[in-house]
């Protein structure tokens, strides 16, 4: 259970840290830190910011809370799953012409590497203390 519970708080650390510099500097993470195109309006990266700061704040309720709720952590794990999904399948048919694919990947394969660790924790966790 200590190794979900350091998952889920590294997890939520990750998805805050993201959160904040979605809503600060949404412009400047897409076009130049990603090397992404302009998206137009900053205000659904400013959303997808708060959405992904409650996400964050989620993590941490069930991570509190580990000993009564600790399979609620499975929608974490499909959190990332389906989050690497998007990034890897708009790396490979997604993109405009000319735009930078390496973002893509690498948050494809930093969500898919955060999933199979959740995952991992869980399977060790699930041994510990099945659900009855």
């Amino acid at each position: 259970m200590k190794l979900l519970r350091r998952v889920l708080y590294w997890q939520a650390a990750l998805w805050a840290a993201t959160a904040a510099a979605l809503v600060a500097v949404p412009g400047w993470l897409v076009e130049r830190v990603l090397d992404q195109p302009p998206l137009g309006e900053d205000a659904w990266l400013r959303i997808t910011g708060v959405t992904a700061f409650a996400l964050a704040l989620l993590m941490v309720l069930v991570a509190n809370r580990l000993e009564d709720v600790w399979w609620w952590a499975w929608a974490f794990v499909i959190l990332e799953a389906g989050t690497a999904a998007v990034f890897v399948l708009n790396a490979l048919a997604g993109l405009a012409e000319g735009v930078a694919a390496w973002p893509w990947w690498i948050l494809g394969a930093l969500n898919a590497l955060v999933g199979a660790v959740e995952l991992a924790a869980l399977a060790r966790t699930g041994v510990e203390k099945p659900v009855v």
